[in-house]
């Protein structure tokens, strides 16, 4: 199977119902990187893909994590245990990593859905062996760098291949067309930032976005997304 339409032909985007991630073939290192693990049923659909895209010989060396919500890290443990896997995290969600975040205010609705989730879906600590701040280089070869996009967390990143314009943007919007929309403010620890982070994005040189929710569409249609998100934002910004 080719890569999906507008998509780089080393980008592969894992779908399921519940949140998308990515993989990256480094082709000069014949190896894969992960940009999160996703929820229930992710690791099948995971293998599923790579075998469909004929990457399926191709080992796994890292996993970056754009944050610490339990739907992006549900499976990283046992990616760990079955590759061997290194991962790389935002050193300021390190208590989102452990489950040990305090929530509070909207945001304890959070807190207790990841709770839940942990309790009734199964959740199984990992060590993080690379902290990301903003500006690092990310290890999944040349070109990428992190880019802070705090809001949805206090240490939400994203990841930026300057290259080939490409920015991964996590959960900093829901891409969902006319539809789209930032973060329900329960699930953001520091919702006052949001509108900070769209704009740095939005001011970003880029061809295209990959967000981990919304509808199937190109990079490019996500970022006309993302321009039209920011730009609601400061139509209400006083004058």
């Amino acid at each position: 199977m080719d890569s999906p339409p507008g998509y780089p032909p080393d980008i592969q985007p894992v779908w399921t119902p519940w949140v998308t991630f990515h993989v990256i073939n480094v082709q000069k290192e014949n190896s894969l990187y992960l940009i999160d693990t996703g929820m229930s049923g992710a690791i099948p659909a995971l293998k599923r893909t790579l075998k469909n895209r004929g990457w399926d010989h191709l080992p796994i060396r890292g996993i970056v994590l754009t944050h610490g919500h339990y739907d992006h890290t549900r499976n990283v443990a046992e990616l760990v245990r079955e590759t061997g896997a290194w991962v790389a995290a935002p050193r300021l969600d390190k208590l989102h990593c452990e489950g040990r975040f305090p929530y509070r205010g909207w945001s304890r609705a959070c807190g207790w859905l990841e709770a839940c989730g942990r309790r009734c879906l199964g959740f199984q600590a990992f060590t993080v062996t690379h902290w990301i701040d903003d500006g690092d280089s990310i290890p999944i070869g040349p070109g990428w760098t992190a880019i802070h996009l705090p809001g949805h967390t206090d240490g939400h990143m994203g990841y930026l291949h300057a290259a080939q314009k490409l920015l991964f943007t996590g959960d900093l919007f829901a891409s969902f067309g006319a539809l789209s929309h930032q973060p329900p403010r329960f699930l953001n620890s520091s919702p006052h930032q949001i509108a900070r982070s769209l704009e740095l994005a939005a001011s970003l040189n880029l061809e295209g976005i990959l967000p981990n929710h919304g509808w199937l569409a190109t990079p490019a249609r996500h970022l006309e997304q993302l321009h039209r998100l920011a730009g609601r934002h400061r139509d209400r910004e006083p004058s």
